[in-house]
């Protein structure tokens, strides 16, 4: 593999920081710059800039134009935005439903992940076999919905879907290099999963460091084919 920069957004969250551990291990990559809205208290990291963002517009532009130096030489993204719960559990039924709760989920899930694909094409551009991994869902599979309910989280991933599909299309004309993976991590011990672990068999309930692993090797061997890729932790294929 030859020498690398990656870029990982929404790097406070628990599959991110293993990602950015696996790559400050790799001696092939050269740097990781790490976005997130507040920069950690203490930073022994030797390879990692960290970036401040708010993820508002301005804020991705910003960033992304502090990036321009790098364009063609930042080959991995992780795109981990995302949100579950909060204040806010996922609806089980139509009466639970609340325009407040469907445009927070959609924010998060949704639009930030969108916004910076709309700004990091001139910085991907290049010769560099390049992936860009945006964390969705099975949950967001439109085919595979046998079950309903979950109608914010379940909507703002096929979503996001669709946007990795429609940006894979422009990406193919404009940045032939890019490969796009729309990443289902499984159930991975976090806070976002804490409340629906109870029911989920130990086998199955994954750690960061494990899930950051198959992402890393998915990345490296994925077919570079100007399509995207709808794909789980195990590498398999998800239907759209």
């Amino acid at each position: 593999m030859s020498s690398f920069y990656a870029l990982v957004i929404g790097a406070s969250s628990a599959i991110a920081q293993a990602a950015i551990q696996q790559f400050e291990a790799d001696k092939d990559c050269l740097g990781v710059f790490a976005v997130s809205r507040s920069l950690p208290n203490s930073e022994t990291a030797t390879k990692t800039q960290w970036l401040e963002s708010d993820y508002s517009e301005d804020s991705i532009q910003q960033i992304c134009k502090s990036l321009s130096a790098y364009s063609g030489k930042i080959s991995k993204v992780l795109i981990c935005n995302g949100i579950l719960h909060n204040s806010m559990m996922p609806e089980r039924k139509l009466e639970e439903i609340r325009a407040s709760q469907l445009e927070a989920i959609f924010h998060t899930n949704t639009i930030i992940p969108m916004l910076w694909l709309s700004q990091l094409l001139p910085i991907l551009q290049g010769e560099q076999a390049t992936q860009v991994a945006l964390f969705s869902a099975r949950i967001g599979s439109i085919s595979d919905n046998k079950t309903g309910g979950w109608y914010s989280y379940r909507a703002s991933k096929a979503a996001l879907n669709m946007l990795i599909q429609t940006s894979s299309v422009e990406y193919a004309r404009r940045a032939k290099n890019v490969k796009f993976i729309a990443f289902h991590p499984g159930t991975t011990d976090t806070p976002l999963s804490k409340p629906f672990q109870r029911s989920v068999p130990k086998d199955k309930l994954f750690t960061a460091d494990f899930v950051a692993t198959q992402l890393l090797y998915i990345m490296g061997s994925v077919t570079m084919d100007n399509k995207a890729a709808y794909l789980d932790w195990n590498n398999q294929p998800i239907e759209w």
